[in-house]
C-alpha cells in the first residue's frame, strides 16, 4: 500500500526539522497494513494493524478541545498513512502516529529483561541523567555519583532533590556518563535533540512508546527497551477503559519486554 501525507503533514519543511521520524517511516514503510483499532486513552494510545504499537498520551486542557484530523474514520486508513500523524504537533496525534509506527515493527532482542535493573547496576558511580519519572528512582540515586532528573511538568521540578526543568538537557546531559531517555520525546518530538545531546554517553532509549528500531541507533541511542504488545485485544481495551502503567504487573502476559543493544 502506497502512503500519502494527511492533511498536510510531512510538508518539506517539517521534514527538515524531522529526521529521526521520517527514517523510522521510512524503515517500516513496507510493513503497512490496514487499521483495525485505535484507541485513545489518558496514559496511553493503541494502534492495532497487523501488531499492536503504544505512543505516550500528552493530553491537556488544549488538546482536548482540539479535534483530531480524521476522527471516527482512522479505521479507514492504513497504518502507513496513520504514521504521518507522528509528525503534528497536536501530541494526541502525535501519539497515534508513533503507536501507529510502533505497529509496523516487530520486537526483536532479548526478552524479559528489565532495563532499570540494567540502569542501576551500570550506574553505579556514574553521573547519570534521566529524562522522564521512571520507577525506582531512589534506587538510582542511592548508586550514582550524580543523579540528574530532567521533568517537563514544572509543578514536579525541585532543585534539591535534583529534579530540573526540562530545560537543563543543555547543561547537565553532556556532563553525563550514563544518560536514559524516556521514549515518550519521540512523541512531542524532542528525542532526536537528547540523543544528540548524549552522544558522548551511554544511552538508553526506554518505556512502552520507544520505537523498537534499528534506525535509533544511528542517532547515537546505545539500548532500546520497549514492549512487544502480544495480546492485542487485551490492551487496547484496557488503554480505553483508562489504564495506567503499562507494565507487567498491571499487563500480565500481555505484553513483554524486550531489549536491544547496539
Amino acid at each position: 500500500m502506497r502512503s500519502r501525507s494527511y492533511k498536510g503533514y510531512g510538508k518539506k519543511e517539517d521534514g527538515l526539522r524531522m529526521k529521526l521520524l521520517n527514517d523510522l517511516i521510512h524503515a517500516v514503510r513496507k510493513n503497512d497494513a490496514p487499521v483495525r483499532d485505535v484507541r485513545v486513552g489518558i496514559t496511553w494510545t493503541g494502534v492495532w494493524g497487523k501488531r499492536c504499537g503504544l505512543g505516550r498520551t500528552y493530553a491537556s486542557p488544549a488538546t482536548a478541545h482540539a479535534t483530531v484530523k480524521g476522527f471516527g474514520k482512522l479505521t479507514e486508513m492504513t497504518t502507513l498513512e496513520l504514521a504521518e500523524y507522528a509528525r503534528s504537533w497536536h501530541l494526541v496525534e502525535a501519539a497515534i502516529g508513533v503507536a501507529a509506527i510502533n505497529s509496523m515493527i516487530k520486537p526483536k532482542g532479548k526478552r524479559g529483561l528489565n532495563a532499570l535493573d540494567f540502569l542501576i547496576r551500570e550506574g553505579k558511580n556514574k553521573k547519570i541523567t534521566v529524562v522522564g519519572a521512571f520507577p525506582r528512582l531512589s534506587e538510582l540515586r542511592e548508586v550514582s555519583k550524580e543523579l540528574w532528573v530532567l521533568e517537563l511538568d514544572p509543578n514536579l521540578v525541585n532543585p534539591r532533590e535534583g529534579i530540573l526543568p526540562a530545560t537543563a538537557a543543555e547543561h547537565k546531559i553532556p556532563r553525563s556518563d550514563l544518560v536514559a531517555i524516556t521514549g515518550s520525546a519521540i512523541v512531542n518530538k524532542s528525542l532526536e535533540h537528547l540523543l544528540e545531546l548524549s552522544k558522548d554517553a551511554y544511552t538508553l532509549v526506554l518505556g512502552p512508546s520507544t520505537p523498537m528500531s534499528d534506525v535509533l541507533f544511528d542517532y547515537e541511542a546505545d539500548m532500546l527497551a520497549g514492549v512487544d504488545v502480544v495480546k492485542p485485544a487485551q490492551i487496547m481495551m484496557k488503554i480505553s477503559q483508562s489504564g495506567g502503567m503499562v507494565s507487567p504487573k498491571n499487563c500480565r502476559g500481555e505484553i513483554e519486554f524486550v531489549v536491544m543493544e547496539k
